[in-house]
């Protein structure tokens, strides 16, 4: 059986590179985090998942799921601070963050793929547009 997965909007990045960046500016022994409002209640089922991550109306990269905390009454959700580009396949923008069953996630690039995963962000997502990724 497949882990539980989040998706969510990376907003205000506009290319992975600007994610990957965010992230490593707060890493800490190889984690990272993010805040939201209220803790997932299926949150057992996500340790060991991943998080996607949507730019653009893409799915274009993931970070693993390593655990939850609580901050000053918020939920922080603890990641990996790698951020693994996956083929980016489309998706609408939602508001805060949405289940993604381990059958519906994205597919990492895998070694055959060095030179997809290389490709500037903007031209896959527009080859993902037209089906041609």
């Amino acid at each position: 059986m497949h882990p539980l997965n989040l998706s969510r909007l990376a907003f205000g990045c506009d290319d992975i590179d600007v994610l990957r960046e965010r992230h490593r500016a707060r890493a800490v022994d190889g984690a990272t985090w993010i805040e939201t409002r209220y803790r997932p209640t299926r949150h057992t089922e996500l340790i060991g998942g991943s998080l996607f991550w949507i730019i653009r109306h893409q799915w274009v990269a993931r970070q693993e799921i390593l655990g939850f905390a609580e901050v000053d009454g918020r939920c922080r959700i603890l990641l990996a601070a790698d951020v693994v580009p996956v083929r980016p396949r489309p998706k609408r923008a939602h508001q805060g963050w949405r289940y993604l069953p381990g059958d519906d996630a994205p597919t990492d690039f895998d070694a055959a793929d060095e030179d997809l995963a290389a490709m500037p962000a903007p031209m896959a997502s527009e080859l993902a547009a037209l089906g041609l990724l």
